[in-house]
C-alpha cells in the first residue's frame, strides 16, 4: 500500500509540472480546460488508461492545402496582383537548387521559393510586402466546391448524441509547405486548430536599443520558421503528443500511448501528392487513415495520385470536390465515425474493465439469517457447528 501511496504521488508531482501557470490543464475543448482525471487517479492506479494526460477523445483531420483545398498555389493570386506572373515565378524557382550548386551552394528545393520571394522583394517587384499583405492576399484565394462547408459537417459529427455523451470533439489542422499567413487570412483561417507552414518576419529586431524597424522600413525580411516535405511527419507527432495544445511538452520527450492528446489512429489525413508520401507513412504505419484527392479537371493529377494508392500509401482516392454526397464527402464522413464509434467502443471496454475491479463491498445478511441469529442458542448452535466443520478436516479438533 505505501508502495502504492508514493507511485501515485510521484505521478501527481510529475502531472503538476506541466500544467500550465494558469493552472488550468493542457487539455481544452474550445478553449475551455477539458475535463481531467485527478479524482481517479488514487482509485484503481493498476489502470494504465486512469493515468493519461488527456481523454483521447479527439479527432484531427490534417489538410494538406495546394491542389488539395484550392486548385494551383496559394501564392499565385498575391503574384498577379503585383503583376507578376506565377508561371514565370515557378519556373525560375524549379531552377534554383541546380544553379546554386554550380556555384556551390546547397539549397534545398522545397524551400527555394521562400527565398526568391525575399528576393523579388528586396529588388523592388515585391517592395514593401508584409504579413498583414500575406493575410489579405489569402482572402483572394478560390477553394474547390463544398470549402468551408465540409469543415462544418465533419465538426458536427461528434456532436451527435451517440458520440457527444464521450466528450468525442474533432479538430482540423492545416499542414502545407505554403505560407502560414495566406491560409490564416483565408476563408478556412477560422475553422482550423492550428496551422504549421512557412512564416516570414517582417517585423526585424536589429542590434541596439531600437526594438525594430521603423514602420516605413516594415516588409518581410527574414524567414521565421520552414516547413518541408520530410519536416511535415514533426507535425503530426505535436499534435499526437500535444505540444501544440501544451507548449511544456517536449516533442523529443519519451510519452507512452495513452499519454498523448490525439492517438494517430484518431488522424485523417487528405492530402494530393508526392510531397505528403512522408506523412501517409506515418500514419499508416501508426493505424491513421490517409485520403488522396485530385484536381477533377487534370488527367496527369489523377495519374500521380492513383500511383498513391498502387503503392498502397493512402486507402482511397477522389476528386476534389467537398460538396455534400461526393465521394470526398462520404469517404470523409464514414472516416469520421469510424473513428468516433472505435473510441465509443474503447471507452465502453475500459468501463467495464473498470467495473469488474470494483473494490468489495460490505456482506448484509438476509432477512432470514438475521432471524436466525435472534433465535435463543444460536451461539451455541453456531459454536457446536463450527467445532464439527473443524472435526471433519483434522481428527483433532474433536479431541480440545
Amino acid at each position: 500500500m505505501e508502495r502504492l501511496r508514493l507511485c501515485v504521488e510521484g505521478l501527481r508531482e510529475r502531472f503538476q509540472r506541466l500544467v500550465p501557470p494558469d493552472g488550468q490543464h493542457p487539455a481544452r475543448v474550445d478553449g475551455a480546460a477539458a475535463p481531467f482525471l485527478w479524482g481517479k487517479i488514487g482509485v484503481h492506479a493498476s489502470a494504465r488508461w486512469r493515468m493519461s494526460f488527456y481523454q483521447q477523445t479527439v479527432i484531427a483531420v490534417i489538410w494538406d492545402f495546394d491542389k488539395t483545398l484550392i486548385p494551383g498555389s496559394m501564392q499565385d493570386p498575391l503574384l498577379q496582383s503585383r503583376g507578376i506572373s506565377p508561371i514565370s515565378f515557378w519556373n525560375e524557382v524549379n531552377v534554383l537548387s541546380e544553379r546554386y550548386r554550380e556555384r556551390g551552394t546547397v539549397v534545398a528545393q522545397g524551400t527555394a521559393y521562400l527565398n526568391h520571394l525575399l528576393t523579388y522583394v528586396r529588388t523592388g517587384r515585391l517592395a514593401g510586402l508584409t504579413n498583414a499583405d500575406l493575410e489579405a492576399a489569402g482572402r483572394l484565394l478560390t477553394f474547390y466546391e463544398g470549402v468551408p462547408e465540409v469543415f462544418d459537417r465533419l465538426t458536427a459529427i461528434p456532436k451527435e448524441p451517440a458520440f457527444e455523451k464521450h466528450e468525442i470533439h474533432l479538430e482540423h489542422y492545416v499542414v502545407s509547405t505554403g505560407l502560414r499567413r495566406i491560409v490564416k487570412g483565408s476563408v478556412i483561417g477560422q475553422k482550423v486548430r492550428d496551422i504549421w507552414a512557412s512564416e516570414y518576419i517582417d517585423d526585424v529586431i536589429i542590434p541596439g536599443p531600437q526594438a525594430a524597424l521603423p514602420a516605413p522600413l516594415k516588409e518581410i525580411a527574414q524567414i521565421g520558421y520552414t516547413i518541408d516535405d520530410t519536416t511535415k511527419t514533426r507535425a503530426l507527432f505535436e499534435i499526437n503528443k500535444g505540444t501544440n495544445d501544451n507548449p511544456k511538452i517536449s516533442i523529443n520527450g519519451t510519452m507512452r500511448p495513452e499519454e498523448r492528446r490525439v492517438p494517430f489512429e484518431n488522424m485523417i489525413c487528405v492530402a494530393d501528392g508526392p510531397s505528403d508520401v512522408p506523412m501517409f507513412s506515418v500514419l499508416r504505419q501508426y493505424g491513421g487513415k490517409t485520403f488522396a484527392v485530385y484536381d477533377p479537371l487534370s488527367p496527369a493529377h489523377f495519374g500521380q495520385v492513383a500511383q498513391l494508392q498502387e503503392q498502397d500509401r493512402v486507402m482511397a482516392t477522389f476528386p476534389a470536390d467537398y460538396r455534400e454526397d461526393t465521394a470526398a464527402s462520404r469517404w470523409l464522413d464514414r472516416a469520421v465515425r469510424q473513428i468516433a464509434q472505435a473510441i465509443v467502443a474503447k471507452r465502453d471496454r475500459m468501463a467495464a474493465g473498470l467495473a469488474e475491479s470494483a473494490p468489495p463491498s460490505h456482506v448484509v445478511d438476509e432477512p432470514v439469517r438475521i432471524a436466525e441469529r435472534s433465535r435463543p442458542g444460536f451461539e451455541d448452535g453456531a459454536a457446536r457447528t463450527e467445532v464439527e466443520s473443524a472435526s471433519a478436516i483434522d481428527p483433532r479438533a474433536s479431541a480440545s
